[in-house]
């Protein structure tokens, strides 16, 4: 009893230290919006980190030539005046003092002669704060916006390009789910903040001093330190207890909840950005694409490459499988199911951090909630590739990432992630098992 009792607090005290480290992280990330002076564009008043919670920003592009030198404007009623100027890559941010609502008006007269307003675009616009702390605005110039001038092609190729890349993103994060999900059955909605924590991380580094790429390796060691923490100190209990899986999937969704805001307390509402977030555009084969982007899908695709290796190659990945097939039978024969799904727990955490950051260089941002925002995106891939199984939430995330991206052609960007959940929904109705899933007979 007393050795039990030994090892309660341990493994309380192991809890305690995963939030402490979760917490001293996103804390460490604030500082430097408590000490470092804003970065503005040009023309922008300068006005300290701070109060850099709300902000109106925009980029200006005829087609995918982004607009240099053109000055935008916000005022309100309450006599707040602030301007911007669009930088190179035709970006532009306003901060504002509170939230409300706000008249943003861009200065024709800056815009060169080639590059009209675009014919019934509304010039100013009404800005109004709701739940968000960055509101978006596009102006549309040129001709009917580079309708005329590039074909159904050429823009078909870019959001093809883009797709990929995003279900690349999504893949990352949506193998690391599916490997928890086959090995322990547990559907991790806490997944979502891991993806969240790889960006803060990153964040906080950066702000420390940490070169990026320094940054970028110890935030994705973290993740998986972390995921380490998580199962040694709460999942692996709960197993032994033999707690069922509704309520282990209680306890993510509590542990998601917790994470996040412990993130927002610490790290705030506000939406930071990390080093060389500003990327651009290139013109590969004809497909404009921004640098990130291409990074993040040549990253993404080298990443999912080495982890297919490792589990079609190496004693790991034949134990995983193991595991996920019959664990009783994998234990008979000599194998440590708990190491394995420590393994697992560890690479999946891993690829959730990953992940994250590149979601942060793709929304741009890193906020409070940005896994929230991909979470559902990332059950999306797995059911429709196949609840468990690695390469059907690989093909899976793909499909929604091109639906995802494609669909905004003939959509508002703001309803792109509808389509993806709905396919989700149809495959829960017609075929639960996904592409590459097994039919089971439950009872």
């Amino acid at each position: 009893m007393f050795r039990q009792a030994n090892a309660a607090v341990i493994r309380w005290v192991g809890v305690a230290g995963l939030i402490a480290l979760f917490a001293g992280l996103t804390l460490a990330s604030a500082m430097p919006a408590l000490a470092m002076p804003s970065a503005t564009a040009a023309g922008q008043v300068q006005v300290p980190l701070q109060k850099q919670e709300l902000t109106i920003r925009g980029t200006l592009r005829d087609g995918s030539v982004p607009i240099e030198g053109v000055r935008i404007t916000a005022s309100s009623t309450t006599g707040f005046s602030a301007e911007a100027t669009t930088d190179k890559n035709g970006r532009w941010v306003i901060v504002v003092p509170e939230k409300g609502t706000y008249e943003v008006l861009l200065d024709v007269a800056t815009l060169p002669a080639d590059k009209p307003l675009s014919e019934g675009e509304a010039n100013p616009r009404i800005v109004e704060f709701a739940t968000s702390s960055n509101m978006g605005v596009i102006f549309k110039v040129g001709e009917n916006a580079a309708a005329v001038t590039r074909s159904f092609g050429s823009i078909l190729a870019e959001r093809t390009v883009a797709g990929l890349s995003f279900g690349l993103l999504l893949a990352l994060t949506a193998v690391g789910l599916s490997l928890v999900f086959g090995t322990t059955g547990l559907t991790n909605f806490a997944h979502g903040e891991m993806v969240t924590f790889g960006a803060v991380a990153t964040f906080a580094l950066s702000a420390w001093g940490f070169p990026l790429w320094a940054a970028l390796v110890v935030a994705v060691l973290l993740g998986g330190a972390l995921g380490w923490l998580q199962d040694w100190g709460l999942w692996k209990p709960l197993r032994h207890r033999g707690s069922a899986l509704v309520p282990m999937m209680i306890v993510s969704i509590g542990l998601a909840l917790a994470m996040r805001y412990i993130i927002l307390f610490f790290f705030g509402g506000t939406t930071e950005q990390l080093p060389s977030a500003q990327s651009p555009i290139l013109d590969v084969l004809g497909v404009s694409i921004s640098r990130n982007t291409l990074v993040s899908l040549a990253v993404s695709l080298v990443v999912i490459i080495v982890v297919a290796l490792l589990l079609l190659k190496t004693r790991f990945g034949k134990a995983t499988r193991a595991v996920a097939d019959n664990p009783a039978l994998a234990a008979a024969s000599g194998i440590d199911v708990d190491r394995v799904i420590r393994m697992v727990w560890v690479v999946g955490s891993m690829l959730a951090a990953l992940g994250g950051i590149l979601w942060a260089y793709y929304r741009p941002g890193v906020a409070f909630n940005m896994g929230q925002q991909i979470l559902l995106m990332i059950f999306a891939g797995v059911t429709l590739g196949g609840l468990g199984t690695v390469f059907g939430a690989l093909i899976g995330s793909v499909l929604v990432g091109l639906m995802v991206e494609i669909s905004t052609i003939w959509l508002e960007a703001d309803l792109k992630y509808v389509g993806a959940l709905a396919v989700m929904i149809l495959v829960l109705l017609f075929k639960p098992q996904g592409l590459l899933g097994r039919r089971e007979r439950v009872g």
